[in-house]
Protein backbone atom coordinates (compact mmCIF):
# COMPACT_ATOMS: atom_id res chain seq x y z
CA UNK A 1 0.00 0.00 0.00
CA UNK A 2 2.90 2.25 0.70
CA UNK A 3 3.49 2.39 -3.09
CA UNK A 4 -0.11 3.71 -4.05
CA UNK A 5 -0.13 6.86 -5.72
CA UNK A 6 -3.35 8.46 -4.40
CA UNK A 7 -5.48 9.95 -7.29
CA UNK A 8 -7.14 13.28 -7.20
CA UNK A 9 -9.13 14.20 -4.27
CA UNK A 10 -11.68 15.28 -6.48
CA UNK A 11 -12.60 11.83 -8.11
CA UNK A 12 -13.51 10.70 -4.52
CA UNK A 13 -16.47 13.12 -3.54
CA UNK A 14 -18.19 16.04 -5.32
CA UNK A 15 -17.20 19.08 -4.29
CA UNK A 16 -18.63 20.39 -0.94
CA UNK A 17 -21.29 22.80 -2.82
CA UNK A 18 -23.21 20.05 -3.64
CA UNK A 19 -23.70 19.36 0.20
CA UNK A 20 -23.78 23.06 0.87
CA UNK A 21 -26.69 23.68 -1.57
CA UNK A 22 -28.59 20.77 -0.30
CA UNK A 23 -28.20 22.01 3.22
CA UNK A 24 -29.38 25.62 2.17
CA UNK A 25 -32.26 24.54 0.28
CA UNK A 26 -33.09 21.93 2.84
CA UNK A 27 -33.39 25.08 5.58
CA UNK A 28 -35.15 27.04 2.93
CA UNK A 29 -37.83 24.43 2.76
CA UNK A 30 -37.78 24.25 6.55
CA UNK A 31 -38.71 27.77 6.78
CA UNK A 32 -40.94 28.11 4.17
CA UNK A 33 -42.93 24.88 5.16
CA UNK A 34 -42.00 23.46 8.31
CA UNK A 35 -45.26 20.74 8.34
CA UNK A 36 -43.88 19.27 5.73
CA UNK A 37 -40.41 18.81 7.22
CA UNK A 38 -41.78 18.20 10.68
CA UNK A 39 -44.25 15.48 8.70
CA UNK A 40 -40.78 13.72 7.51
CA UNK A 41 -39.29 14.38 10.78
CA UNK A 42 -42.01 12.64 12.59
CA UNK A 43 -42.56 10.12 9.79
CA UNK A 44 -39.26 8.78 10.41
CA UNK A 45 -39.37 8.10 14.21
CA UNK A 46 -42.52 7.32 14.52
CA UNK A 47 -41.37 4.30 12.14
CA UNK A 48 -38.31 3.45 14.43
CA UNK A 49 -39.90 3.59 17.73
CA UNK A 50 -42.67 1.39 16.79
CA UNK A 51 -40.12 -0.88 15.06
CA UNK A 52 -38.15 -1.12 17.99
CA UNK A 53 -40.97 -1.75 20.51
CA UNK A 54 -42.06 -4.63 18.36
CA UNK A 55 -39.05 -5.76 18.26
CA UNK A 56 -38.58 -5.28 22.38
CA UNK A 57 -42.45 -7.02 22.39
CA UNK A 58 -41.47 -10.09 20.92
CA UNK A 59 -38.44 -10.93 22.89
CA UNK A 60 -40.52 -9.81 26.37
CA UNK A 61 -42.66 -12.76 25.19
CA UNK A 62 -39.88 -14.90 25.72
CA UNK A 63 -39.98 -16.10 22.28
CA UNK A 64 -37.31 -15.87 19.68
CA UNK A 65 -39.74 -14.32 16.94
CA UNK A 66 -39.75 -11.18 14.79
CA UNK A 67 -42.33 -8.69 14.55
CA UNK A 68 -44.36 -7.86 11.19
CA UNK A 69 -41.20 -7.37 8.27
CA UNK A 70 -43.37 -5.27 5.67
CA UNK A 71 -39.89 -3.80 3.81
CA UNK A 72 -39.20 -3.96 -0.01
CA UNK A 73 -37.56 -7.46 -1.16
CA UNK A 74 -34.42 -6.91 -1.98
CA UNK A 75 -31.79 -9.76 -3.23
CA UNK A 76 -29.14 -8.14 -0.54
CA UNK A 77 -31.44 -9.95 2.36
CA UNK A 78 -32.25 -13.42 0.46
CA UNK A 79 -30.75 -15.68 3.38
CA UNK A 80 -33.97 -16.56 5.65
CA UNK A 81 -31.95 -15.20 8.93
CA UNK A 82 -33.24 -12.27 7.53
CA UNK A 83 -36.16 -12.86 8.00
CA UNK A 84 -37.19 -15.33 10.93
CA UNK A 85 -33.85 -14.36 13.67
CA UNK A 86 -34.92 -11.38 15.59
CA UNK A 87 -31.19 -9.56 15.19
CA UNK A 88 -30.93 -9.48 12.03
CA UNK A 89 -34.16 -8.36 10.80
CA UNK A 90 -34.37 -5.77 13.09
CA UNK A 91 -30.65 -4.36 11.88
CA UNK A 92 -32.52 -5.06 8.27
CA UNK A 93 -35.76 -3.34 8.80
CA UNK A 94 -34.19 -0.50 10.45
CA UNK A 95 -31.63 -0.17 7.52
CA UNK A 96 -34.88 0.04 5.32
CA UNK A 97 -36.77 2.59 7.50
CA UNK A 98 -33.17 4.65 7.08
CA UNK A 99 -33.05 4.27 3.79
CA UNK A 100 -36.76 5.42 3.42
CA UNK A 101 -36.20 8.60 5.66
CA UNK A 102 -32.98 10.02 3.25
CA UNK A 103 -34.83 9.47 0.20
CA UNK A 104 -37.65 10.95 1.35
CA UNK A 105 -35.35 14.05 2.63
CA UNK A 106 -33.81 14.42 -0.51
CA UNK A 107 -37.20 14.33 -2.83
CA UNK A 108 -38.72 17.16 -0.44
CA UNK A 109 -36.24 19.63 -1.38
CA UNK A 110 -37.79 21.40 -4.22
CA UNK A 111 -35.79 25.05 -4.36
CA UNK A 112 -32.52 23.12 -5.68
CA UNK A 113 -31.50 22.92 -9.25
CA UNK A 114 -32.13 20.04 -11.25
CA UNK A 115 -28.60 19.14 -11.90
CA UNK A 116 -27.63 19.74 -8.00
CA UNK A 117 -30.71 17.36 -7.44
CA UNK A 118 -29.52 14.44 -9.56
CA UNK A 119 -26.10 14.84 -8.21
CA UNK A 120 -27.36 14.62 -4.64
CA UNK A 121 -29.66 11.61 -5.11
CA UNK A 122 -26.81 9.94 -6.87
CA UNK A 123 -24.40 10.50 -3.37
CA UNK A 124 -27.58 9.42 -1.19
CA UNK A 125 -28.03 6.41 -2.80
CA UNK A 126 -24.28 5.70 -2.43
CA UNK A 127 -24.21 6.36 1.36
CA UNK A 128 -27.38 4.23 1.60
CA UNK A 129 -25.79 1.83 -0.46
CA UNK A 130 -22.56 1.70 1.46
CA UNK A 131 -23.88 1.22 4.68
CA UNK A 132 -26.30 -1.67 4.33
CA UNK A 133 -25.60 -4.15 6.72
CA UNK A 134 -24.61 -6.86 4.26
CA UNK A 135 -21.29 -4.88 3.64
CA UNK A 136 -19.87 -5.32 7.05
CA UNK A 137 -19.35 -8.75 8.79
CA UNK A 138 -21.03 -8.44 12.44
CA UNK A 139 -23.93 -7.67 9.97
CA UNK A 140 -23.92 -10.19 7.49
CA UNK A 141 -25.48 -13.83 8.48
CA UNK A 142 -24.05 -15.26 5.09
CA UNK A 143 -20.44 -14.56 5.73
CA UNK A 144 -20.86 -15.51 9.50
CA UNK A 145 -22.34 -18.77 8.84
CA UNK A 146 -19.78 -19.21 6.25
CA UNK A 147 -16.94 -18.72 8.87
CA UNK A 148 -18.73 -20.99 11.17
CA UNK A 149 -18.53 -23.41 8.89
CA UNK A 150 -15.55 -23.65 7.99
CA UNK A 151 -13.81 -22.70 11.27
CA UNK A 152 -12.61 -19.25 10.17
CA UNK A 153 -10.77 -20.07 6.82
CA UNK A 154 -13.10 -18.57 4.84
CA UNK A 155 -11.97 -15.43 6.67
CA UNK A 156 -8.43 -16.38 6.37
CA UNK A 157 -9.13 -16.83 2.00
CA UNK A 158 -10.70 -13.56 2.15
CA UNK A 159 -7.68 -11.71 3.80
CA UNK A 160 -5.76 -13.53 1.08
CA UNK A 161 -8.04 -12.44 -1.56
CA UNK A 162 -7.84 -9.04 -0.23
CA UNK A 163 -4.06 -8.57 -0.59
CA UNK A 164 -3.88 -10.13 -3.44
CA UNK A 165 -5.94 -7.24 -4.91
CA UNK A 166 -3.93 -4.99 -3.19
CA UNK A 167 -0.60 -5.92 -4.66
CA UNK A 168 -2.00 -6.62 -8.37
CA UNK A 169 -2.84 -2.94 -8.12
CA UNK A 170 -0.29 -1.41 -6.01
CA UNK A 171 -2.46 -0.68 -3.17
CA UNK A 172 -5.53 0.59 -4.59
CA UNK A 173 -8.70 -1.40 -3.93
CA UNK A 174 -9.77 -2.94 -6.82
CA UNK A 175 -11.88 -5.75 -6.53
CA UNK A 176 -11.39 -8.34 -9.16
CA UNK A 177 -14.40 -9.94 -10.80
CA UNK A 178 -13.37 -12.71 -12.27
CA UNK A 179 -10.05 -15.21 -12.08
CA UNK A 180 -7.65 -14.25 -14.62
CA UNK A 181 -5.67 -17.24 -14.39
CA UNK A 182 -9.28 -19.02 -16.34
CA UNK A 183 -8.79 -17.15 -19.88
CA UNK A 184 -5.92 -16.79 -22.40
CA UNK A 185 -6.30 -14.72 -25.28
CA UNK A 186 -6.43 -16.52 -28.95
CA UNK A 187 -6.69 -19.73 -26.89
CA UNK A 188 -10.31 -20.06 -25.18
CA UNK A 189 -11.67 -16.44 -25.48
CA UNK A 190 -11.01 -13.99 -28.44
CA UNK A 191 -10.13 -17.09 -31.10
CA UNK A 192 -11.89 -16.35 -34.24
CA UNK A 193 -8.70 -16.70 -37.38
CA UNK A 194 -7.53 -13.93 -38.84
CA UNK A 195 -4.52 -12.13 -39.15
CA UNK A 196 -3.26 -8.68 -38.15
CA UNK A 197 -2.77 -7.34 -41.78
CA UNK A 198 -1.47 -3.92 -40.69
CA UNK A 199 -0.39 -1.74 -37.86
CA UNK A 200 0.69 1.89 -36.66
CA UNK A 201 0.79 3.55 -33.38
CA UNK A 202 -2.46 3.83 -32.70
CA UNK A 203 -4.23 0.64 -34.15
CA UNK A 204 -4.11 -2.84 -35.16
CA UNK A 205 -6.15 -3.86 -38.10
CA UNK A 206 -7.27 -7.48 -37.99
CA UNK A 207 -8.93 -9.60 -41.26
CA UNK A 208 -10.72 -12.34 -40.45
CA UNK A 209 -10.50 -15.66 -42.55
CA UNK A 210 -13.78 -16.35 -44.60
CA UNK A 211 -15.79 -19.43 -43.90
CA UNK A 212 -17.51 -18.94 -47.20
CA UNK A 213 -16.80 -20.04 -50.83
CA UNK A 214 -18.27 -16.33 -51.42
CA UNK A 215 -18.31 -13.11 -49.80
CA UNK A 216 -20.05 -9.47 -50.49
CA UNK A 217 -18.17 -7.32 -52.05
CA UNK A 218 -18.48 -4.11 -49.46
CA UNK A 219 -16.13 -5.16 -46.71
CA UNK A 220 -17.11 -4.35 -42.85
CA UNK A 221 -15.20 -2.76 -40.69
CA UNK A 222 -15.79 -2.99 -36.89
CA UNK A 223 -14.49 -0.16 -34.87
CA UNK A 224 -14.58 -1.09 -30.49
CA UNK A 225 -14.92 1.54 -27.94
CA UNK A 226 -11.50 2.31 -26.86
CA UNK A 227 -12.24 2.57 -23.29
CA UNK A 228 -12.50 -1.47 -23.44
CA UNK A 229 -10.78 -4.45 -25.98
CA UNK A 230 -12.55 -5.59 -29.22
CA UNK A 231 -12.92 -9.29 -27.84
CA UNK A 232 -16.42 -8.07 -26.65
CA UNK A 233 -17.57 -9.15 -29.77
CA UNK A 234 -15.48 -11.95 -29.58
CA UNK A 235 -15.78 -13.89 -26.63
CA UNK A 236 -16.28 -17.24 -27.41
CA UNK A 237 -17.81 -19.15 -30.13
CA UNK A 238 -21.43 -19.11 -29.65
CA UNK A 239 -21.86 -15.74 -28.66
CA UNK A 240 -18.86 -13.98 -31.07
CA UNK A 241 -20.73 -11.10 -33.26
CA UNK A 242 -16.99 -11.48 -35.41
CA UNK A 243 -17.65 -15.12 -36.59
CA UNK A 244 -21.64 -14.93 -36.67
CA UNK A 245 -21.14 -12.07 -39.24
CA UNK A 246 -18.32 -13.66 -40.80
CA UNK A 247 -20.55 -16.87 -41.14
CA UNK A 248 -22.87 -14.68 -42.87
CA UNK A 249 -20.68 -14.13 -45.78
CA UNK A 250 -18.91 -10.86 -45.29
CA UNK A 251 -15.27 -9.82 -45.48
CA UNK A 252 -14.77 -8.52 -41.72
CA UNK A 253 -12.24 -5.95 -40.92
CA UNK A 254 -12.04 -5.62 -36.93
CA UNK A 255 -9.77 -2.61 -35.13
CA UNK A 256 -7.56 -3.39 -31.82
CA UNK A 257 -6.77 -0.10 -30.37
CA UNK A 258 -3.51 0.47 -28.68
CA UNK A 259 -3.60 0.59 -25.05
CA UNK A 260 -1.72 3.96 -24.69
CA UNK A 261 0.40 5.18 -21.56
CA UNK A 262 2.64 8.27 -20.58
CA UNK A 263 3.92 8.65 -23.93
CA UNK A 264 0.07 9.08 -25.53
CA UNK A 265 -0.60 12.25 -23.47
CA UNK A 266 -0.59 14.21 -26.27
CA UNK A 267 -2.60 12.21 -28.75
CA UNK A 268 -5.99 13.68 -29.67
CA UNK A 269 -9.20 13.05 -31.29
CA UNK A 270 -7.81 13.60 -34.26
CA UNK A 271 -5.28 11.39 -33.92
CA UNK A 272 -8.22 8.90 -33.32
CA UNK A 273 -9.84 10.04 -36.49
CA UNK A 274 -6.66 10.34 -38.65
CA UNK A 275 -4.80 7.12 -37.06
CA UNK A 276 -7.49 5.33 -36.36
CA UNK A 277 -10.91 5.55 -38.62
CA UNK A 278 -9.23 7.33 -41.97
CA UNK A 279 -6.02 4.61 -41.96
CA UNK A 280 -8.38 1.66 -41.59
CA UNK A 281 -10.77 2.81 -44.20
CA UNK A 282 -8.29 3.41 -46.76
CA UNK A 283 -6.36 0.34 -46.07
CA UNK A 284 -9.19 -1.77 -46.35
CA UNK A 285 -10.36 -0.19 -49.72
CA UNK A 286 -6.99 -1.13 -50.78
CA UNK A 287 -6.91 -4.81 -49.75
CA UNK A 288 -10.42 -4.79 -51.04
CA UNK A 289 -9.99 -3.41 -54.33
CA UNK A 290 -13.41 -1.62 -53.45
CA UNK A 291 -13.94 2.33 -53.70
CA UNK A 292 -16.48 1.87 -50.43
CA UNK A 293 -16.86 -0.02 -47.26
CA UNK A 294 -19.69 -0.52 -44.40
CA UNK A 295 -18.49 0.72 -40.76
CA UNK A 296 -19.56 -0.41 -37.24
CA UNK A 297 -19.05 2.01 -34.43
CA UNK A 298 -19.49 0.80 -30.72
CA UNK A 299 -20.02 2.86 -27.73
CA UNK A 300 -17.74 6.17 -27.94
CA UNK A 301 -16.18 4.52 -31.45
CA UNK A 302 -19.82 5.34 -32.64
CA UNK A 303 -19.90 8.96 -31.51
CA UNK A 304 -16.90 9.59 -33.33
CA UNK A 305 -17.72 7.35 -36.06
CA UNK A 306 -20.51 10.33 -36.22
CA UNK A 307 -18.09 12.57 -36.81
CA UNK A 308 -15.79 10.81 -39.08
CA UNK A 309 -18.99 10.48 -41.15
CA UNK A 310 -19.47 14.28 -41.09
CA UNK A 311 -15.89 15.37 -42.19
CA UNK A 312 -16.05 12.59 -45.04
CA UNK A 313 -19.32 14.79 -46.19
CA UNK A 314 -17.40 17.81 -45.92
CA UNK A 315 -14.66 16.72 -47.68
CA UNK A 316 -16.58 14.94 -50.28
CA UNK A 317 -15.29 11.73 -49.90
CA UNK A 318 -17.29 8.50 -50.66
CA UNK A 319 -15.47 5.73 -49.00
CA UNK A 320 -18.57 4.91 -46.67
CA UNK A 321 -21.70 3.05 -48.14
CA UNK A 322 -23.01 1.92 -44.93
CA UNK A 323 -22.69 3.10 -40.97
CA UNK A 324 -23.94 1.15 -38.47
CA UNK A 325 -23.98 2.34 -34.41
CA UNK A 326 -24.44 0.26 -31.61
CA UNK A 327 -25.01 2.40 -28.24
CA UNK A 328 -23.63 5.04 -29.24
CA UNK A 329 -24.09 8.42 -28.18
CA UNK A 330 -24.28 11.78 -30.34
CA UNK A 331 -26.44 14.08 -28.20
CA UNK A 332 -25.25 14.54 -25.01
CA UNK A 333 -28.00 17.18 -23.92
CA UNK A 334 -29.19 14.94 -20.84
CA UNK A 335 -26.36 13.32 -19.22
CA UNK A 336 -28.30 11.01 -17.58
CA UNK A 337 -26.78 8.53 -14.80
CA UNK A 338 -23.15 10.26 -15.44
CA UNK A 339 -24.54 13.68 -14.43
CA UNK A 340 -22.78 13.39 -11.33
CA UNK A 341 -19.97 12.66 -12.87
CA UNK A 342 -19.98 15.32 -15.86
CA UNK A 343 -19.91 18.64 -13.80
CA UNK A 344 -17.09 20.75 -13.71
CA UNK A 345 -15.62 19.75 -10.28
CA UNK A 346 -15.06 16.16 -11.43
CA UNK A 347 -13.96 17.06 -15.11
CA UNK A 348 -11.87 19.70 -13.32
CA UNK A 349 -10.60 16.57 -11.12
CA UNK A 350 -10.13 14.39 -14.04
CA UNK A 351 -7.54 17.01 -15.95
CA UNK A 352 -5.35 17.71 -13.24
CA UNK A 353 -4.90 13.85 -13.17
CA UNK A 354 -4.52 13.11 -16.86
CA UNK A 355 -2.30 16.28 -16.80
CA UNK A 356 0.25 14.71 -13.70
CA UNK A 357 -0.21 10.91 -15.18
CA UNK A 358 -0.88 11.37 -19.25
CA UNK A 359 -3.25 8.86 -19.35
CA UNK A 360 -6.94 8.72 -17.24
CA UNK A 361 -6.15 5.19 -16.10
CA UNK A 362 -8.71 2.30 -16.71
CA UNK A 363 -9.92 1.94 -12.94
CA UNK A 364 -10.78 5.15 -12.84
CA UNK A 365 -13.37 5.00 -15.59
CA UNK A 366 -13.71 1.27 -14.07
CA UNK A 367 -14.38 2.56 -10.64
CA UNK A 368 -17.09 5.34 -12.34
CA UNK A 369 -19.01 2.86 -14.58
CA UNK A 370 -19.19 0.02 -11.32
CA UNK A 371 -20.67 2.66 -8.91
CA UNK A 372 -23.62 3.44 -10.98
CA UNK A 373 -24.48 -0.34 -10.37
CA UNK A 374 -21.96 -0.21 -7.02
CA UNK A 375 -24.85 -3.86 -4.99
CA UNK A 376 -23.99 -5.65 -8.45
CA UNK A 377 -20.13 -4.34 -9.56
CA UNK A 378 -18.61 -3.35 -6.20
CA UNK A 379 -20.22 -4.44 -2.83
CA UNK A 380 -21.37 -7.63 -3.84
CA UNK A 381 -18.21 -8.93 -5.31
CA UNK A 382 -15.82 -7.49 -2.22
CA UNK A 383 -18.49 -9.69 -0.11
CA UNK A 384 -18.25 -12.48 -1.67
CA UNK A 385 -14.17 -12.13 -2.30
CA UNK A 386 -13.26 -10.92 1.47
CA UNK A 387 -16.18 -11.75 3.94
CA UNK A 388 -16.70 -15.20 2.24
CA UNK A 389 -13.82 -16.05 0.98
CA UNK A 390 -14.48 -17.39 -2.30
CA UNK A 391 -12.06 -17.09 -5.32
CA UNK A 392 -13.16 -14.66 -8.57
CA UNK A 393 -15.28 -16.75 -10.84
CA UNK A 394 -14.02 -17.85 -14.03
CA UNK A 395 -16.79 -16.06 -16.11
CA UNK A 396 -15.46 -14.60 -19.60
CA UNK A 397 -17.58 -11.15 -19.24
CA UNK A 398 -16.54 -10.25 -16.45
CA UNK A 399 -12.87 -10.82 -17.35
CA UNK A 400 -13.19 -8.64 -20.14
CA UNK A 401 -15.02 -5.67 -18.38
CA UNK A 402 -11.76 -6.32 -15.81
CA UNK A 403 -9.69 -5.69 -18.99
CA UNK A 404 -9.58 -2.22 -19.25
CA UNK A 405 -7.78 0.37 -21.37
CA UNK A 406 -6.47 3.78 -20.17
CA UNK A 407 -6.90 6.92 -22.06
CA UNK A 408 -4.58 9.52 -23.70
CA UNK A 409 -4.92 12.45 -21.84
CA UNK A 410 -5.89 14.98 -24.30
CA UNK A 411 -8.17 13.11 -25.97
CA UNK A 412 -10.22 12.31 -22.40
CA UNK A 413 -10.49 15.80 -22.21
CA UNK A 414 -11.70 16.86 -25.17
CA UNK A 415 -13.87 14.31 -25.14
CA UNK A 416 -15.26 15.44 -21.60
CA UNK A 417 -15.54 18.70 -22.30
CA UNK A 418 -16.24 19.25 -25.82
CA UNK A 419 -18.95 16.54 -26.62
CA UNK A 420 -19.98 15.88 -23.03
CA UNK A 421 -19.95 19.27 -21.57
CA UNK A 422 -20.41 21.19 -24.15
CA UNK A 423 -22.57 18.99 -26.76
CA UNK A 424 -20.75 20.27 -29.67
CA UNK A 425 -21.25 17.82 -31.87
CA UNK A 426 -25.37 17.86 -32.17
CA UNK A 427 -25.32 21.65 -31.72
CA UNK A 428 -23.28 21.49 -34.86
CA UNK A 429 -20.12 23.21 -33.26
CA UNK A 430 -17.83 20.89 -33.28
CA UNK A 431 -14.09 21.45 -34.76
CA UNK A 432 -12.03 18.78 -36.39
CA UNK A 433 -9.44 19.03 -38.99
CA UNK A 434 -10.40 23.17 -39.72
CA UNK A 435 -13.60 21.74 -40.37
CA UNK A 436 -16.88 22.61 -37.88
CA UNK A 437 -19.11 19.53 -38.49
CA UNK A 438 -22.73 18.93 -37.41
CA UNK A 439 -24.88 15.41 -37.03
CA UNK A 440 -27.22 16.86 -40.16
CA UNK A 441 -23.87 15.85 -42.48
CA UNK A 442 -24.16 12.18 -41.22
CA UNK A 443 -26.41 11.52 -44.44
CA UNK A 444 -25.31 7.69 -45.52
CA UNK A 445 -27.43 4.99 -44.96
CA UNK A 446 -27.02 3.97 -41.31
CA UNK A 447 -28.96 1.79 -38.63
CA UNK A 448 -28.74 2.79 -34.56
CA UNK A 449 -29.12 -0.09 -32.40
CA UNK A 450 -29.53 1.03 -28.50
CA UNK A 451 -30.41 -1.45 -25.46
CA UNK A 452 -33.54 -0.95 -23.49
CA UNK A 453 -31.89 -0.71 -19.82
CA UNK A 454 -28.69 0.51 -20.63
CA UNK A 455 -27.08 2.85 -18.10
CA UNK A 456 -24.19 4.04 -19.94
CA UNK A 457 -25.91 4.93 -23.00
CA UNK A 458 -29.39 5.53 -22.52
CA UNK A 459 -31.99 4.68 -25.81
CA UNK A 460 -33.64 7.66 -25.75
CA UNK A 461 -30.70 9.81 -25.79
CA UNK A 462 -29.22 7.51 -28.69
CA UNK A 463 -32.52 8.26 -30.18
CA UNK A 464 -32.75 11.57 -30.13
CA UNK A 465 -28.96 12.09 -31.86
CA UNK A 466 -30.26 9.68 -34.67
CA UNK A 467 -33.18 12.22 -35.22
CA UNK A 468 -30.70 14.62 -35.50
CA UNK A 469 -29.03 13.00 -38.63
CA UNK A 470 -29.20 13.94 -41.58
CA UNK A 471 -29.45 11.20 -43.68
CA UNK A 472 -32.58 10.10 -45.35
CA UNK A 473 -32.53 6.24 -45.12
CA UNK A 474 -32.10 5.50 -41.34
CA UNK A 475 -33.54 2.62 -38.79
CA UNK A 476 -33.22 2.73 -35.41
CA UNK A 477 -33.47 -0.86 -33.07
CA UNK A 478 -34.38 -1.24 -29.72
CA UNK A 479 -32.90 -4.17 -27.86
CA UNK A 480 -33.97 -5.78 -24.59
CA UNK A 481 -31.31 -5.88 -22.30
CA UNK A 482 -27.93 -3.49 -21.41
CA UNK A 483 -24.90 -2.26 -22.92
CA UNK A 484 -23.58 -5.42 -23.35
CA UNK A 485 -26.30 -8.04 -23.49
CA UNK A 486 -28.60 -5.96 -25.74
CA UNK A 487 -25.57 -6.16 -28.24
CA UNK A 488 -23.92 -9.60 -27.60
CA UNK A 489 -26.96 -11.24 -28.14
CA UNK A 490 -27.03 -14.31 -30.62
CA UNK A 491 -29.65 -15.94 -31.87
CA UNK A 492 -29.46 -19.10 -30.97
CA UNK A 493 -29.96 -18.35 -27.39
CA UNK A 494 -33.01 -16.91 -28.10
CA UNK A 495 -32.88 -14.73 -24.77
CA UNK A 496 -33.61 -11.26 -25.74
CA UNK A 497 -35.83 -9.86 -28.15
CA UNK A 498 -36.26 -6.49 -30.22
CA UNK A 499 -38.26 -3.55 -31.26
CA UNK A 500 -38.36 -1.48 -34.69
CA UNK A 501 -40.45 0.86 -35.94
CA UNK A 502 -39.82 2.95 -38.90
CA UNK A 503 -41.59 6.12 -38.36
CA UNK A 504 -38.65 8.09 -36.66
CA UNK A 505 -40.36 11.44 -36.05
CA UNK A 506 -42.16 10.78 -32.14
CA UNK A 507 -40.37 11.53 -29.76
CA UNK A 508 -38.59 8.74 -27.75
CA UNK A 509 -41.74 7.36 -26.14
CA UNK A 510 -43.76 7.80 -29.19
CA UNK A 511 -41.60 6.01 -30.88
CA UNK A 512 -41.96 2.64 -28.32
CA UNK A 513 -45.78 2.90 -28.17
CA UNK A 514 -46.01 2.18 -31.52
CA UNK A 515 -42.94 -0.08 -32.06
CA UNK A 516 -43.47 -3.60 -33.30
CA UNK A 517 -41.91 -6.09 -30.75
CA UNK A 518 -40.02 -8.93 -32.08
CA UNK A 519 -38.74 -12.25 -30.46
CA UNK A 520 -35.28 -12.75 -30.34
CA UNK A 521 -32.00 -11.60 -31.17
CA UNK A 522 -31.95 -8.38 -33.40
CA UNK A 523 -28.56 -9.75 -35.14
CA UNK A 524 -30.51 -11.10 -38.61
CA UNK A 525 -32.48 -8.07 -39.15
CA UNK A 526 -29.48 -6.15 -39.63
CA UNK A 527 -27.85 -8.47 -41.84
CA UNK A 528 -30.59 -8.37 -43.65
CA UNK A 529 -30.26 -4.52 -43.86
CA UNK A 530 -26.69 -5.07 -44.88
CA UNK A 531 -27.19 -6.89 -47.30
CA UNK A 532 -28.78 -4.66 -49.06
CA UNK A 533 -25.86 -2.26 -48.88
CA UNK A 534 -23.11 -4.99 -49.29
CA UNK A 535 -23.07 -5.65 -53.27
CA UNK A 536 -22.67 -8.62 -55.54
CA UNK A 537 -21.34 -11.88 -54.36
CA UNK A 538 -17.21 -12.64 -55.09
CA UNK A 539 -14.93 -14.77 -54.04
CA UNK A 540 -13.66 -15.53 -50.78
CA UNK A 541 -10.77 -13.35 -49.97
CA UNK A 542 -7.60 -14.25 -47.70
CA UNK A 543 -6.69 -12.29 -45.14
CA UNK A 544 -4.47 -9.12 -46.37
CA UNK A 545 -2.36 -8.54 -49.61
CA UNK A 546 1.05 -8.20 -51.18
CA UNK A 547 0.83 -4.96 -49.74
CA UNK A 548 -0.56 -6.07 -46.53
CA UNK A 549 1.39 -9.08 -45.54
CA UNK A 550 0.25 -10.75 -42.08
CA UNK A 551 1.59 -9.73 -39.40
CA UNK A 552 0.77 -12.23 -36.94
CA UNK A 553 -2.24 -14.12 -35.65
CA UNK A 554 -5.61 -12.59 -34.56
CA UNK A 555 -5.69 -11.09 -31.42
CA UNK A 556 -2.74 -9.06 -32.02
CA UNK A 557 -0.45 -7.99 -29.83
CA UNK A 558 -2.25 -4.49 -28.67
CA UNK A 559 -4.79 -6.14 -27.30
CA UNK A 560 -2.76 -8.33 -24.91
CA UNK A 561 -1.15 -5.19 -23.38
CA UNK A 562 -2.66 -4.57 -19.58
CA UNK A 563 -3.79 -1.56 -18.13
CA UNK A 564 -1.16 -1.17 -14.93
CA UNK A 565 -1.27 0.99 -12.05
Amino acid sequence: MTQRKPSHPGLQAPNQDVFAKAAAAYWTEWMQTPSRILEHQLEYWSKSVKHFVEAQHALAQGKLAVPEDPGPEDRRFANPLWQTHPYFNFIKQQYQINAEAIANAVDGIEDMDPVERRRLNYFARQIVDMMSPTNFLGTNPDALERAMETDGQSLVDGLENLVADLEANNGELVVRLADDSAFRLGENIATAPGKVVWRNRMMELIQYEATTEKVHEVPLVIFPPWINKFYILDLKEQNSLIRWIRDQGYTVFVVSWVNPDASYAETSMEDYIEEGFLSAIEQVKAICEVPKINVVGYCIAGTTLAIVLALLKKRGDPSIRSATFFTALTDFADHGEFTPFLQNDFVDAIEEQVNRDGVLQSYIMARTFSFLRSNDLVYGPAIRSYMMGEAPPAFDLLYWNGDGSNLPGRMAVQYLRELCQQNRLSQGTYEVFGETVSLKEVTVPLMSVACETDHIAAWKDVYRGVQMMGARDKTFVLSESGHIAGIVNPPSKKKYGHYTNGDLKADGEGWRKVAEFNEGSWWPFWETWLRRRSGKQVEARSPGDSAHPPLGPAPGTYVAAKARL
